[in-house]
């Protein structure tokens, strides 16, 4: 999903509220705030997708020159609900309401933080998965912090492993990882609907650059697995359906059923919890950020594998690749297995 499928972010989202069994009066409520915070922006030359955290700011200012302290909270949650949704389910890129929020009055703040998971946490998680396929793709999530939509576009010709991997499906990789083994070209020319190596794409991948992303030990060990099992299937993706779908390409909406599955099992994951309490594929790309960052002191790097629009940092470290970003990575990345 992304904000080019969705014409009515609002729409979408109060449709989901009635799937999900809100009432007709809570989904008024929210549309008549979510309309007139969506005025509010466009006066400002501004949409909800593309809004920053001084229009949500000046948003709740307005707010307060009408209301009580406790209503002008609740309708800076509905506005925060909003975004995290839309967060969730990839629509939107983040929640420009979420530091507005953090700044308010604790004593009318009722929403729950976002929950941070330790790397311990998370190794005992990625521990009860079993099935090779969903055990490299929370992997590759978690090992990378790329996109689900960019996880399931990724091709067999996107990944450089070893000699084997070429001599067994016949695909060479791109020539951008001829010098640069056991890594991952997460493409930046891929859009949603168009054709790719052969296959139409459902999703876009976001970035306006494109990223060799090194794989380290452990998901290179995650990886060979799968690829052992991997069906043989005209399909060129990496990633292929080994269920109903047998041998055609994941969806996106299959990774966020699969990571969805498991943290529910792992009391990780309630039916109508936000975005700030759910685990799924978008919380690992937060909890990729976070604990690389932590551990590197290097927000470069950490930038330039996310993907992030920064030409002056991609530049500097495309160039310098071999010696900046793999020693950086593999010396700091953490251990899930």
């Amino acid at each position: 999903m992304s904000t080019e499928a969705v014409e009515d972010p609002v729409a979408y989202f109060l449709q989901d509220l009635q799937y999900h069994g809100r009432s007709e009066r809570t989904r008024t409520a929210y549309e008549r705030v979510l309309r007139r915070f969506e005025r509010f922006v466009a006066a400002r030359d501004a949409r909800p997708a593309t809004a920053g955290q001084r229009d949500c700011l000046a948003f709740v200012h307005e707010l307060r020159g009408e209301y009580a302290p406790s209503t002008v909270a609740t309708y800076a949650t509905y506005v925060h609900r909003f975004y995290d949704y839309m967060i969730q389910t990839e629509t939107f890129e983040g929640n420009p309401m979420a530091l507005v929020m953090a700044e308010m009055d604790e004593s009318i703040d009722t929403d729950p933080s976002r929950r941070e998971v330790s790397v311990a946490d998370m190794q005992s998680f990625v521990a009860g998965i079993t099935h090779p396929l969903e055990r490299a793709l929370v992997v590759t999530l978690l090992k990378t912090g790329m996109r689900v939509g960019e996880c399931v576009n990724l091709d067999l010709r996107d990944l450089a492993l070893d000699a084997e991997m070429r001599e067994q499906y016949g695909v060479a990789p791109r020539p951008q990882l001829d010098t640069r083994p056991n890594s991952l070209y997460v493409d930046s020319e891929v859009a949603r609907g168009a054709v790719v190596n052969g296959e139409e794409r459902e999703a876009s991948n976001k970035r306006k650059r494109a990223t060799v992303v090194p794989v380290d030990r452990e998901l290179r060990g995650e990886l060979n697995r799968w690829l052992a099992i991997r069906p043989d299937s005209a399909s060129p993706a990496l990633f292929l359906d080994t269920g109903d779908r047998w041998g055609h390409r994941l969806t996106t909406e299959q990774v966020r059923t699969v990571v969805r599955r498991h943290a529910e099992d792992h009391g990780w994951h309630r039916e109508g919890g936000g975005a700030s309490e759910n685990v799924t594929p978008h919380y690992f790309r937060h909890f990729f950020t976070t604990h690389l960052r932590d551990r590197t002191g290097d927000r470069g790097v950490v930038k330039y594998l996310r993907g992030d629009v920064a030409t002056d940092i991609i530049d500097t470290y495309t160039h310098n690749w071999g010696d900046r970003v793999r020693e950086v990575y593999e010396a700091n990345v953490y251990s899930l297995l």
